[in-house]
């Protein structure tokens, strides 16, 4: 199927509604959230444990749909670099643990609070959610590789 849709002064693009599809995104921009989710994203206006910030992604408009599309695989592909870095190889995991182990790595440590802030939990949240990841994380390569120091996680040794 096929849509127009009016991005920027340069005119009308024809794209897939396709394009996108499978990747979820959280935008708090309810424009950017309307033009992700034409393009087949699904799109969150709240953060969500697995999915891509676009906001934290900076980008600047005008901007053709491919060169979103660009822009938005190159930040999907960095955190894949990133647990390929951590771990050597191409590892297979949940998101949310692969999420955890991302957000552990860019910040170098957060609070347990921190963390489910970061993956879209209510900071008081009564969810098991993070704490049972971090548990499979810990079973599946170690107990030290997710370190607790004075209530900060952080990325340990394999």
């Amino acid at each position: 199927m096929s849509r127009s849709f009016l991005l920027d002064n340069c005119g009308f693009f024809y794209y897939s509604g396709t394009m996108l599809d499978g990747i979820n995104i959280f935008s708090s921009d309810s424009i950017w959230r309307h033009i992700l989710s034409d393009l087949g994203a699904n799109v969150s206006d709240a953060p969500i444990a697995t999915g891509l910030d676009f906001d934290a992604l900076n980008i600047t408009t005008p901007i053709s749909i491919m060169n979103l599309r660009s822009v938005i695989q190159h930040a999907l592909d960095d955190d894949i670099r990133i647990i390929r870095e951590i771990f050597g190889r191409n590892v297979q995991m949940p998101a949310i643990q692969a999420k955890i182990i991302i957000l552990l790595y860019k910040s170098g440590g957060m609070s347990a609070v921190q963390l489910r802030t970061a993956l879209g939990y209510s900071p008081d949240a009564t969810t098991h959610t993070v704490d049972t990841a971090i548990y499979q994380l810990r079973r599946a390569f170690g107990h030290d590789f997710i370190k607790n120091v004075n209530g900060v996680y952080s990325i340990g040794k394999l």
